[in-house]
C-alpha cells in the first residue's frame, strides 16, 4: 500500500474515482442515443480551452470547461438542425478545436510538449489540488444531473418523439446531455486524457450490456467497472511508469473481452432453459392420455 503515501497518488486516486463515476454515468446515455463518439469530439475541442488557459494564465481545467460546453452546444444544434452539411460542420469543428489548442498552448509562455502530452493522455504527477477541487465541483453537477434526471434523460435517449409526445422538454434535455458529457470530458482529461476520455464514457458501458438487461442494472455495473479499471490503471501506472490514460482504457477493454466471454453460455443457457419452459408450458396444457389435436375444436 505504498503507493497510497506520495500526496500525488491520493489526488491521482480520488480523481480517477470520480472519473470512474462520470464517466459511465454520462456514457450511457450517449450509447442510448448512438453518439458513443461525442466525447470524443468534445475532447477535441477542449484542447482550444486548455491552449486558452496556458495562454492566459488561468486554470486549464475551468477554461476547457467553457469552451468544451460552448463547443458540445454547438455540436447538439448541428446534430439538431444540419441537414447535408453536418458532418462537414462537426469535423471542422473537431479538428479546429484539436489545431487551436495546440497552436496556443505552443504560443504560451508556459506551455510545452510535456505539459500537452499529460491533457492529452493523462498524467498522474500533474494532478493538482486545484485540479482536485475542480474536478470534485464539476463531479458532483455531472451526478446530481445524470442520476436526479435519469428518467427524464432515458426517456429522451430512448425515443424522443414519445418523449415530446409526453411533455417532456426534448430540446432542453438534449442541450443538457450535451452540457453533461463536455463537462465529464474536463472531469475526465487530467487521468485519462482527452483523446481517450471517449473509450471511459462508452467501453464500461458496452461491457456492462453483456451482462445486464435492464437501465438501472446497466447504469450500476457500468460504474462500478468504471470505477475499477480507472483505480487499477492508476496503481498500475505508478509501479509501471506507463501513461495512465491508455492503461485504463485497455483494462476496460479487457473487462468487456471477459464479460463478452461469460455472457456468451450464459445466453445459451437462457435460451435453452426458456425453450425447456416454452415445451413445457405446452405441454401441460395437453392432458393426459391425449393428443394436443384432440383439443381442437372448430
Amino acid at each position: 500500500m505504498d503507493f497510497l503515501e506520495p500526496a500525488f497518488m491520493q489526488r491521482a486516486l480520488l480523481a480517477a474515482v470520480l472519473v470512474g463515476i462520470t464517466a459511465p454515468a454520462v456514457g450511457i446515455y450517449l450509447v442510448q442515443r448512438r453518439q458513443a463518439l461525442m466525447g470524443d469530439g468534445i475532447g477535441h475541442v477542449a484542447m482550444t480551452g486548455v491552449g486558452l488557459g496556458f495562454l492566459l494564465n488561468s486554470s486549464p481545467v475551468w477554461m476547457a470547461t467553457l469552451v468544451a460546453i460552448a463547443g458540445s452546444v454547438a455540436m447538439e444544434l448541428i446534430r439538431a438542425y444540419g441537414k447535408t452539411r453536418g458532418d462537414l460542420a462537426l469535423a471542422l469543428l473537431f479538428y479546429g478545436g484539436m489545431a487551436g489548442g495546440v497552436l496556443l498552448i505552443n504560443l504560451s509562455p508556459t506551455g510545452s510538449n510535456a505539459n500537452l502530452s499529460s491533457y492529452l493522455f493523462g498524467s498522474l504527477s500533474t494532478v493538482s489540488s486545484e485540479d482536485i477541487t475542480a474536478i470534485a465541483v464539476l463531479a458532483a453537477f455531472v451526478i446530481l444531473v445524470t442520476v436526479g434526471l435519469r428518467r427524464q434523460l432515458f426517456a429522451v435517449s430512448q425515443d424522443e418523439e414519445f418523449a415530446r409526445v409526453t411533455g417532456l422538454p426534448v430540446r432542453l434535455l438534449n442541450l443538457l446531455i450535451a452540457v453533461t458529457a463536455a463537462v465529464t470530458v474536463t472531469v475526465a482529461m487530467r487521468v485519462v486524457g482527452l483523446l481517450l476520455v471517449s473509450a471511459l464514457m462508452v467501453v464500461p458501458v458496452a461491457a456492462a450490456q453483456q451482462l445486464t438487461k435492464s437501465f438501472r442494472a446497466t447504469f450500476v455495473l457500468a460504474v462500478a467497472t468504471g470505477i475499477t479499471v480507472t483505480l487499477a490503471g492508476t496503481v498500475t501506472s505508478y509501479y509501471q511508469d506507463v501513461p495512465p490514460g491508455a492503461t485504463i482504457v485497455l483494462y476496460a477493454i479487457g473487462v468487456f473481452v471477459l464479460l463478452a466471454l461469460l455472457a456468451a453460455p450464459l445466453a445459451r443457457r437462457r435460451a435453452k432453459a426458456a425453450e425447456a419452459a416454452a415445451v413445457d408450458g405446452c405441454d401441460s396444457t395437453v392432458p393426459a392420455g391425449r393428443k394436443p389435436a384432440d383439443d381442437v375444436r372448430v
